[in-house]
């Protein structure tokens, strides 16, 4: 193989991931041509209604796969986050490298953490899941819708329109951004978004080619983990307009997860944990899945899917 095209959304955040997997490539193949290929998602066009209430899945991928099934494009490189737990016939998640930190941060630049924001302080977020977690925490702050890409975010917290906001550590990283403060939300307390800070590398099922050329990108035990915390979104047939969220971590050749279904308002949380065989990570995540159901999920899902 002597060209290879990437497909990738055209954010600084989407490229830094697509260039990153294309530097490992010429690294490895010299020889090898790599091009990138910016795609505008429909997650892309709409950045004035918050993701919960545009409703609906792919939204950052569905274009993407597009220009792999009619053939522009050999691989694409995602957020495993943004990818729906069915994908479209003939294309599989061939490979999943390793993971960069999966926790959230709190970032203001004025305070030092989440006790000493005060009442009533503005947090920018436009995750649901991030809301409920950070409102049952402190149930007197004024979450805000907050769209855009992840340096968009961080200059309007510069700029003064929010006391603190909450993004991804990984792709604070990825970009090299930082603030005066950042205050880990991780688990137990607070848990990721499932997949959150995995990359996953998406092509056509019968390019054996390509299953040989990207082998030593795939990374086994985050691919445990990220097929757990999928297995679990399955099981609840959930997207990005619930409050939903996983973490699974690989110890001792065991396979911990935790899940959790919440209420916009974080005051009805349901959370379980499960261990076992890493193999079995997507079954044990879907497993997972119907024990917080049964727990009071289902209600809070109706509910929540009732009022959408």
């Amino acid at each position: 193989m002597k060209k290879i095209v990437i497909a990738t959304r055209g954010s600084k955040l989407a490229l830094w991931q697509a260039e990153h997997i294309r530097d490992r490539l010429i690294s490895r193949y010299p020889e090898l041509k790599v091009e990138l290929l910016k795609i505008k998602t429909r997650g892309d066009k709409i950045l004035d209604v918050p993701l919960a209430k545009v409703g609906g899945k792919g939204l950052f991928v569905k274009e993407i796969e597009e220009a792999l099934m009619d053939g522009r494009a050999d691989i694409a490189v995602h957020s495993m986050k943004d990818v729906p737990t069915e994908l479209p016939a003939g294309l599989k998640l061939g490979i999943i490298p390793e993971r960069e930190s999966p926790v959230d941060l709190l970032l203001s630049c004025k305070y030092k953490n989440l006790m000493e924001l005060p009442e009533k302080a503005r947090v920018g977020t436009s995750s649901l899941r991030r809301q409920a977690q950070l409102l049952h925490l402190r149930p007197d702050l004024e979450v805000v819708s907050l769209r855009g890409n992840l340096d968009t975010r961080v200059r309007k917290l510069k700029e003064g329109q929010f006391d603190a906001i909450i993004v991804a550590r990984a792709g604070m990283r990825r970009l090299g951004l930082t603030v005066d403060y950042e205050y880990e939300l991780a688990p137990p307390g607070f848990l990721p978004a499932v997949a959150q800070g995995a990359l996953g590398i998406e092509y056509a099922e019968d390019r054996h080619d390509l299953d040989e050329l990207l082998e030593f990108l795939d990374h086994a035990p985050t691919r445990f983990c990220v097929h757990a915390e999928r297995g679990f979104l399955h099981g609840l047939d959930g997207g990005c307009q619930v409050p939903i969220a996983c973490y699974a971590c690989y110890k001792d050749n065991q396979l911990h997860i935790s899940g959790l279904v919440a209420d916009l308002k974080g005051e009805r949380i349901i959370r379980r944990e499960s261990s076992g065989e890493p193999e079995a990570g997507f079954r044990l995540g879907q497993d997972l899945a119907q024990e917080v159901l049964k727990a009071g999920g289902k209600e809070i899902l109706e509910e929540l899917y009732g009022n959408l």
